[in-house]
């Protein structure tokens, strides 16, 4: 209800969507800069502690699953393909 008024108060030219569409462009490389140095941090404690426990199938096991997530991460456009065939599938328009 808070949110209706603080809304209602705002310019309209605040609440209408941008006239030229949303501005992506950066989305993909914000994403890798935040999330890439997280993901290795929590990987390389995970696998350390795989280690120290001497649990090496679930290490190969969770290094195997690391490097398929890093690929999603680290190479190049496949989150902004990704992103495009999401968007495909559900009929917004790309041009």
């Amino acid at each position: 209800m808070l949110f209706h008024h603080l809304a209602a108060a705002l310019p309209w030219e605040t609440l209408a969507a941008p006239e030229d569409g949303l501005n992506t462009e950066d989305l993909a490389t914000w994403l890798r800069n935040l999330f890439g140095p997280l993901f290795l941090v929590v990987v390389s404690i995970v696998a350390l502690f795989f280690l120290f426990t001497r649990e090496i199938t679930r290490f190969a096991q969770f290094i195997l699953l690391a490097i398929g997530i890093g690929i999603i991460f680290y190479v190049p456009n496949i989150i902004e393909v990704t992103a495009k065939a999401i968007a495909t599938a559900l009929g917004v328009d790309l041009n």
